[in-house]
Parts: structure tokens; sequence; C-alpha cells
């Protein structure tokens, strides 16, 4: 399953959110399990992901994606590719390279999908908390204009990740969101359980992105909510499971 896609209008981009079917994965990972950081087989995993990369009418080497960190880097992709597993470590990346597939792995964290389509210029970007506080998809449209885009003509696409009923953190958490504005406190609302919040990282980021002069748009999905179509880390951890499938989600250039 492909979610609706938000810059679908956008000449000469490509961009798909997947949802956890229509991959060769059984049980935890089922179906479209695309992280070989996960326990799942090597070869599930290059299935999964060569699949992918066909609905891009590409082959599987020509996806990359990254050893995610929870930083701000960004690498710009340029005639280089690697192979999964043994990626750099990042957690954006961007080209203006026409038949290359950009993607980001996230089981809720968010995935931020971009692009310019009149310069030609994509970008990707993997947004957790640690990642959206410290700016990692400011530093993402900074890579895509020093690649000629304009940032007032770049179009961003928030995915499916974590949702604000259910991303529940603990009082400590909001201090750091305070500290930068007080404004953040608009995305944070009192949990169930005593002394602690609901965080809209969606919302957050939403806001970010619009601060930063990108227009914004947000698939809405809930991926701890979302059983049956998406992984997710905090569900499996809520319910004493110690792994988890990643979902994918990427961009490309027509060419």
């Amino acid at each position: 399953m492909i979610l609706a896609q938000t810059l679908a209008d956008l000449d000469g981009v490509q961009h798909r959110f997947f949802t956890r079917a229509g991959g060769v994965s059984a049980g935890l990972y089922s179906s479209l399990n695309c992280g070989y950081g996960s326990g799942d087989a090597p070869d599930n995993v290059r299935e999964n992901r060569r699949r992918v990369a066909g609905h891009f009418t590409r082959a599987e080497t020509d996806l990359l994606t990254l050893h995610q960190i929870h930083s701000t880097d960004v690498l710009t992709v340029g005639g280089d590719r690697w192979r999964s597993p043994g990626a750099p470590k990042a957690d954006a990346l961007v080209t203006d390279r026409p038949g290359v597939v950009l993607g980001v792995l996230a089981a809720d964290c968010a995935p931020v999908l971009l692009a310019d389509g009149d310069a030609g210029v994509v970008g990707a970007a993997h947004a957790g908390w640690k990642g959206a506080l410290g700016g990692v998809v400011e530093a993402t449209i900074a890579a895509m204009e020093r690649l000629g885009a304009r940032r007032e003509a770049i179009r961003a696409a928030i995915g499916p990740c974590i949702g604000p009923d259910s991303y529940e953190v603990g009082p400590e958490f909001p201090a750091p969101f305070l500290a930068q504005d007080d404004a953040n406190a608009a995305f944070f609302r009192a949990a169930p359980r005593t002394g602690h919040f609901l965080f809209d990282l969606a919302g957050y980021l939403g806001r970010r992105i619009a601060r930063a002069g990108v227009a914004a748009s947000t698939t809405g999905h809930d991926t701890l909510a979302a059983t049956e179509d998406f992984f997710s880390y905090r569900r499996n951890t809520l319910q004493g499971v110690r792994d988890y499938g990643r979902g994918l989600s990427a961009i490309a250039l027509r060419g």
C-alpha cells in the first residue's frame, strides 16, 4: 500500500510514503520491512527494498538510505552510490541527479520529503525529536539551496509518524523545546499519567518548516495507533517486544 502523494503535482518529482504492506517479511516484520538494522533476514529486506525501488522504475542499488543516528547531518548525493548495510551515518539526503532514489527509514519518527520541482532538487530527512529540535529539516533545506533550489519554491511533506494522541513523554521532555521558544508549549498537553505530556511531533515540525519559509503538508497518520499499516518502535516497546520493522519513505527526480 502507498499513501496519497502530497507532492504529486510537482513536475519531474516522484515520491512515496509506504505502509508496511506489500513485502515478503513475516511475523514481527510483516511485511515491507526495509531496515537492515532489524533482526529480519537480510534477503527479505533486500527484496522489500527491491520492490520499493521498483515503484520508481529503478534497481534496488539505486535506492540510497542511511545509517540514521538522530543527527542533523545531511549528505549530498552526486554520482556516488553505496550499499546497505554499510551506509554512511547521517539523517538526511539531497540530490539534483535523476536516477537515484533517496530514502529514509522510520518507525514513529517523522519522514520528511522535500522538493523544488522547478530547480530539480529533492531531499529526504529523518526527524525524530532530537533531529527535529536540532534542525535537521532546516539543514536539509539549506543543502538543497546549495544545489540551486529556492526556499520559496520548496515544498515539504511530513509523513506518517507517532501522533499527538500517542506520543507520551516524561516531565523533563518539554524543557529544551520551551527553552528554544515559549510558543512551543502549544505542542504539549497533559497526558493521562500525572506529570507526563503528549507531544505533537508533526505539528512541531510543521511550524518549524513554515518558519523556515517552506510550505509544508502532512499525511496525518499515527504510526502507533495504526497497527495494521505501520511499524512502531513505541508500540512494540509497550508490548515488551524488543525489535521492530522499519518503514520507508522515498523521493526521486524523474529521468
